[in-house]
């Protein structure tokens, strides 16, 4: 990134306005993830006036892209390629952008096969809170001299400076795909799932809610023709089981459109990480689970300390992921040393605490 474009200096300016008046900035792009995590606090710095990819080697399968670029059109400019970003990042409305998606670290339903946002993070140009661009990492593969900082910024949330540029990993799209549909409760369905796990199969994605277990096969056609054979039930038409996957990725399907609906009656939709062996957990309410059993959803009334002690009994912990009143705490607290680690890292980033205060955690 040139140290003398001119979209680079709108920002680097409004931040030394905001140093010298003492203000903080709430990082901003398409808000679509403005409900995640704690209210954004502080005046608005709005990220989409750095827009652009900045290059893209559908060889090298490396794209480098600044921050306010429409993720939307990345995936446009991927798939015109047969590429993609493999972790489905959701966009959760039109509007969503490249440096959200890293800042918020989320991934979709084929997380638990290829990985996260940050596996694919290969390097980073950042503002930090002294007003300085800093550039982590690189745009190949295997660079892995020093620590690696710039995956540091997935799931930040914009709390140690903007993320003003990034290069990230891409995949050729897969040349086949199929979906299957089998009846089972949520024990039969976790059990059935770690069954698989120990297998050769090419299982990309799955998701129980309802007494229905629906995977995702991806890979070579083989491959996928044999898993289908294995595993049996019902076959799913491709008009009908992409606009599934897309929902749950968006969260605009059935069980995440009752979330909404619940949340002015006082639940609230909550996102546990468990590993995925955990048996069902005891918590009163809808769920819907992902990731092989490692993501769950519920839609619950549940006092918080009883979901989060749930979790927390079977290896996890529990995000308020939506909720009128998040008084409570959106992140699972942290523990010593972790909160320790998190607040050395916001003080040699931004020690003025000028980007998104309390965003994580109250005093970070």
């Amino acid at each position: 990134m040139a140290p003398n474009d001119p979209a680079l200096q709108v920002l680097i300016d409004r931040v030394a306005s905001a140093l010298s008046a003492g203000a903080q900035l709430n990082i901003c792009g398409g808000s679509t993830k403005a409900f995640y995590g704690e209210a954004p606090q502080g005046e608005p710095l709005d990220t989409r006036v750095l827009e652009g990819i900045s290059s893209y080697e559908p060889t090298e399968l490396v794209v480098t892209s600044r921050c306010g670029t429409l993720l939307s059109e990345l995936e446009s400019t991927l798939a015109q390629q047969g590429q993609c970003l493999p972790f489905e990042p959701p966009h959760f409305a039109h509007g969503a952008t490249v440096g959200g998606m890293v800042a918020a670290g989320l991934a979709g339903p084929a997380r638990a096969a290829v990985g996260s946002v940050r596996d694919y993070v290969l390097g980073a140009t950042v503002l930090n809170g002294r007003n300085e661009v800093l550039s982590f990492g690189g745009q190949v593969i295997k660079n892995v001299a020093g620590y690696d900082l710039s995956r540091l910024m997935a799931g930040s949330m914009g709390t140690l400076g903007v993320i003003l540029e990034v290069s990230l990993k891409v995949l050729p799209v897969a040349p086949a795909t199929a979906t299957l549909r089998l009846q089972m409760d949520q024990a039969q369905a976790l059990n059935q799932l770690n069954v698989w796990g120990g297998q050769p199969l090419p299982l990309n994605a799955s998701a129980w809610w309802d007494g229905a277990l629906i995977v995702r096969l991806r890979g070579a056609a083989a491959a996928v023709q044999a898993a289908r054979a294995r595993i049996g039930g019902e076959a799913i038409e491709p008009h009908i089981a992409e606009p599934f996957w897309h929902g749950l990725r968006n969260q605009t399907d059935e069980f995440f459109g009752n979330a909404r609906a619940a949340l002015p009656t006082g639940a609230a939709l909550w996102r546990l990480s468990v590993p995925q062996t955990a048996p069902p957990l005891p918590l009163a309410g809808e769920q819907l689970i992902e990731w092989n059993g490692a993501q769950r959803w519920l839609i619950s009334r549940a006092p918080v300390a009883e979901v989060r002690d749930a979790a927390s009994r079977a290896g996890g912990h529990a995000t308020l992921f939506r909720a009128a009143d998040k008084s409570a705490g959106a992140l699972a607290p942290l523990k010593s040393p972790l909160d320790r680690i998190h607040r050395e890292l916001k003080k040699s980033f931004d020690p003025s605490g000028l980007f998104n205060p309390g965003r994580l955690y109250p005093g970070l």
